[in-house]
């Protein structure tokens, strides 16, 4: 019984310094209350969510409501698979994306190039619980629905996927063309 104490406080001990302690340096490193810069990031929120301050520059920027010129219903399933997986837009388009997640497990659909979307799916799968809160995605729980605003400014092929750990990697991405 003693035995199975300590091992309990020396958890419970091992948590708070690593919750209170400095992890410096490490791009995943997320702490309430305070903002830290990594790969030209800036985090803000718990260790559970992260917020980037500066979008992803590369694929366009928030939409406004008001200058929606499209709305495009995306469904997300546990084939792993959106539909539709192919997007055309024009240069300048503000476009409202009415995402569902049909599937019975959490799905995302997050924007950007592939290399942003490979470094984020990166972070994920250190990082398998993190909840986001970026203006270029959305993550749905099973059955949920939502909306994400996004403005094509710049002609170009861009990317979406899923970043939850391994949605990616099944191949759940798809193609926005831009001109």
């Amino acid at each position: 019984m003693k035995k199975t104490i300590a091992i309990l406080i020396l958890g419970a001990v091992s948590s708070l310094a690593l919750a209170g302690g400095d992890h410096a340096g490490s791009h995943s490193d997320v702490h309430s209350g305070h903002a830290m810069e990594a790969k030209g990031h800036a985090h803000k929120g718990g260790m559970k969510g992260h917020a980037h301050e500066d979008t992803n520059a590369a694929a366009g920027q928030p939409g406004d409501p008001a200058q929606v010129s499209r709305t495009i219903t995306v469904t997300m399933n546990d084939t792993m698979r959106f539909d539709p997986a192919e997007m055309k837009f024009r240069k300048g388009e503000t476009v409202r994306f009415v995402v569902r997640n049909d599937g019975k497990i959490r799905h995302e659909m997050v924007i950007g190039s592939v290399e942003e979307l490979k470094e984020h799916a990166e972070m994920m799968r250190k990082m398998p619980d993190m909840q986001h809160e970026e203006p270029n995605m959305i993550s749905l729980a099973p059955g949920k629905n939502g909306d994400l605003i996004w403005q094509f400014d710049k002609d170009g092929a861009f990317d979406f996927a899923c970043l939850v750990p391994g949605h990616l990697e099944a191949g759940m991405t798809g193609k926005i063309d831009v001109r």
